[in-house]
């Protein structure tokens, strides 16, 4: 057998980070070799090391023990940093953190030019660096005028550009749509098929699938490392990580609880010989049960009305009166106003939402919804139309921004960069006080807060905020919100780039703001499955418009309208058409895999 051909060595790397006090470790005793060519994924929890180790690999941060090998390089020794450079290109979490200029092909020249490339093979690289990621055409426009997936992409071209022999890609998908998420991974693969080393660092489990190996880091070490179809058979480790299977394992482990058992040599990670599998086990499986029975040790998000539509979890719980709490009428807004690139990010959108109601906004990346809900709150003034929330003009040239800020809170994406106080106590407390609350008044608010998004005011409320987990975080920068008790909370993608456990967690906690104070949510989203779970209403934008509301149910019944603006339905709904397709005579509800696990184990005996 030939030797392997190994382009990244690592051996018994340790790092830690500067503190206050002692060194904070990161990673610890880690070990590996990386194949040239290969597609390696690189997963774990926040904070878990991931991006420490990502980074070491290229250079922008040094070994504290051990050594990083990369092409041969020692990245210890900064005679070879320029070269480790050239070879492992990267690619942020965030593509505005990674442009540069006013013109994408300006932005992608930018590598070939410092690498001192003749201007001849400069044209060619952005020219190939474009066209491979399907970007030439917006070659001369303004990044800032592109929708995140676009700008991901030529962060990409940008790395492509310099023709380097492995491409690191550290949570490149996070803050993207379902569509982008896929054209990212797409051109992922694509360049690993063009012989680039590709390391992912990625949350989603199911862009691993089709890797090579996947390393699975916690508590800065190596805790699995294996092909993907070895590491998802142990599952139950994984899950005591604090990770989550990809959608076919989970349902396959649904419904071996539930008594149908996929045969175990079955490719459950082939969701063609899975659907295949599932549809030979519910045929032999004789006569349905009745959907009273017990479902197992699985239960969805919601339940079913008699008619058989869906209810999410807390959906009119609050027996509240139906008054209109929100409402926009005509609204507008538009960028770089008689200017070339003039842009209606927001037009003519006009809605209602009812005090107490929970609205979830989805749209493709760049459609308005981050836009739209900086009306509420007046962050953005409307070029035309209004809003009012609670009968008051929060548009008005002369509305008072202690009045908007008592009536709307809004959590931005990435809440945790909201945080800037000494501790966590009095990072909440800013809000109150400035409200002009006494401290005895501020201090109930505080723990309210915390209480409501379940941080133990006596472990943390000393605690400095910048010490915390992503999670946490991003919870005490959205207690600082609830203290300032607004009638309206805007949450704008409040999971991105959090693990599954901690995604879980901050799903919850909304819940529990929703039950214990009543106040009307709004949550933008790329998330379908999320949106499922949580909404009575949603609203859909697409080019700066509201092109579709209504139940979640009913919103997702139209999968060919979503996919052709670039959405896609929940994994589950999608999996369900597929069995129906084959003659399994499942309800057209599904909308979560608890739902269609239940729903097949029904069922089963039904196949035609």
């Amino acid at each position: 057998m030939a030797d392997k051909d190994i382009i990244i060595t690592i051996e018994n790397l340790c790092f830690e980070y500067a503190g206050d006090g002692d060194p904070i470790p990161a990673l610890t005793e880690v070990s590996l070799e990386i194949e040239r060519g290969s597609f390696t994924s690189v997963i774990g929890r926040n904070g878990s090391g991931k991006s420490t180790l990502a980074k070491n690999i290229n250079a922008l941060l040094l070994p504290t023990a051990g050594r990083v090998v990369v092409g041969g390089y020692d990245t210890s020794l900064e005679e070879f940093v320029w070269d480790i450079r050239q070879m492992a290109g990267m690619v942020f979490q965030n593509p505005d953190n990674q442009l540069v200029s006013a013109v994408v092909e300006d932005d992608v020249a930018f590598g070939p030019e410092n690498l001192g490339l003749p201007r001849e093979e400069i044209k060619k690289r952005i020219r190939d660096a474009l066209e491979s990621v399907d970007m030439y055409d917006q070659r001369k426009m303004a990044p800032h005028l592109l929708s995140g997936g676009q700008k991901q992409r030529i962060a990409i071209a940008g790395v492509a550009a310099m023709k380097p022999d492995i491409v690191i890609f550290d949570e490149p998908t996070a803050m993207l749509d379902p569509e982008g998420r896929g054209e990212v991974i797409d051109i992922a693969k694509k360049l690993n098929a063009e012989g680039i080393t590709v390391l992912l660092i990625t949350h989603f489990m199911d862009e691993t699938i089709d890797g090579d190996r996947i390393v699975i880091v916690d508590g800065g070490r190596v805790r699995m490392d294996g092909p993907p179809r070895e590491i998802f058979r142990r599952a139950e480790e994984i899950r005591r990580l604090g990770l989550r299977l990809p959608f076919p394992v989970e349902l396959a482990r649904g419904l071996g609880a539930r008594g149908l058992t996929v045969p175990a040599d079955t490719d459950i990670l082939d969701s063609e010989k899975l659907a295949a599998a599932i549809l030979r086990a519910a045929a032999g499986q004789g006569e349905p049960r009745s959907r009273g029975e017990e479902r197992g040790d699985g239960e969805h998000a919601g339940g079913t009305k008699g008619d058989g539509s869906f209810v999410p979890e807390g959906a009119g719980q609050m027996n509240r009166p139906l008054l209109s709490c929100v409402v926009a009428e005509h609204l507008t807004h538009t960028f770089n106003k008689g200017l070339a690139y003039e842009t209606n990010a927001v037009a003519d959108v006009s809605f209602e939402i009812a005090e107490g109601e929970f609205v979830c906004i989805i749209g493709h990346t760049g459609s308005g919804k981050s836009t739209l809900v900086q009306h509420l709150n007046g962050l953005l003034k409307p070029t035309s139309g209004k809003i009012t929330v609670g009968g008051v003009d929060v548009t008005a040239k002369n509305a008072s921004v202690i009045e908007m800020r008592k009536k709307i809170g809004m959590v931005f994406q990435y809440p945790e960069y909201q945080l800037f106080d000494e501790t966590v106590y009095k990072d909440i407390a800013f809000g109150p006080k400035n409200l002009g609350l006494t401290d005895e008044e501020a201090d109930v608010r505080v723990k309210e807060a915390m209480a409501l998004v379940d941080v133990d005011f006596s472990e943390y409320a000393q605690r400095s905020p910048f010490e915390l987990s992503g999670g946490q975080k991003r919870k005490v920068a959205i207690a600082g919100v609830v203290a300032m008790r607004p009638e309206v909370l805007i949450l704008d993608e409040p999971t991105a780039g959090l693990d599954p456990r901690s995604h879980e967690d901050v799903l919850e906690m909304v819940r529990s703001i929703r039950e214990k104070t009543g106040c009307t949510i709004i949550l933008v989203s790329h998330n379908m499955e999320d949106v499922a779970r949580l909404a009575d209403r949603v609203f859909v934008m697409s080019e700066g418009r509201i092109v579709k509301t209504g139940s979640p149910a009913d919103i997702y019944a139209d999968e060919g309208f979503l996919t052709g603006i670039g959405l896609g339905l929940p994994p589950a709904r999608t999996f369900a058409n597929r069995l129906s397709e084959r003659g399994l005579a499942l309800p057209l509800n599904i909308l979560t895999m608890d739902m269609l696990a239940d729903s097949i184990v029904n069922c089963a005996g039904t196949v035609s």
